[in-house]
C-alpha cells in the first residue's frame, strides 16, 4: 500500500484498531499507525496533511 491507497488503508485501520474512534486520532498517531500496517510500503516524506485527512475520512466511513 502507498499513501494514496486511502480506502485500503482505512479498511486495514478499521481491522487493526476496531476499538478506536477515528475522530479522536491525532495525525501524528495516524501517520505512525499507517506506517506500521502490514503491507504498507511508502515513505513518511510522501505524506501530508491532505493525505491524512483523506485517510481519516475514509476510516470514519468504514467504521460506520
Amino acid at each position: 500500500m502507498k499513501w494514496t491507497d486511502t480506502l485500503d488503508i482505512a479498511i486495514a485501520l478499521t481491522e487493526a484498531h476496531s476499538d478506536v474512534d477515528p475522530l479522536t486520532v491525532r495525525f501524528t498517531d495516524l501517520m505512525k499507525w499507517v506506517m506500521a500496517l502490514e503491507g504498507f510500503d511508502d515513505t513518511q516524506e510522501r505524506c501530508g496533511e491532505k493525505i491524512l485527512e483523506a485517510i481519516q475520512t475514509a476510516w470514519i466511513d468504514e467504521a460506520k
